[in-house]
């Protein structure tokens, strides 16, 4: 089972330009796993947070792509918070984890790159449900 010393923050590549920089992401390079699904939030209200979840088997890299939110990682025993701000980090997430994504600032958008499709069936929506889960 996962912990929050498996998270790893990343460094991603950032290509310099003087008329904008880019980030490129790719499969089994910058991330461990293959992308099947990526999406995005924004327009959060402010003191909303999103997340308050778990997966089974998904894994993600989340990146603050404009603005800033706080990640806040929870394996059952321990917490820890992952302050994005730069859309050049991302947070490497294994499954077996629940997060939590808060303090969003204005503008802010939060990109994830996941490596399965949706399924509701991979998700822990109960966070006394997924204690007991990760005591299996």
């Amino acid at each position: 089972m996962s912990s929050v010393y498996d998270c790893q923050l990343l460094n991603l590549p950032k290509v310099k330009n003087r008329s904008g920089n880019l980030t490129a992401i790719n499969n089994d390079i910058e991330v461990p796993f293959d992308i099947k699904r990526i999406y995005y939030l924004y327009d959060v209200p402010g003191g909303e947070s999103r997340g308050g979840h778990s997966h089974k088997e998904l894994q993600q890299l989340i990146v603050s792509a404009s603005g800033s939110f706080d990640l806040v990682v929870d394996d059952g025993d321990i917490k820890r918070i992952f302050h994005l701000d730069r859309p050049y980090m991302g947070v490497y997430m294994p499954s077996g984890l629940w997060r939590e994504l808060i303090n969003f600032s204005s503008g802010a958008i939060c990109l994830v790159l996941a490596s399965l499709e949706y399924s509701e069936d991979d998700y822990i929506r109960d966070y006394e449900e997924f204690k007991q889960y990760k005591k299996l």
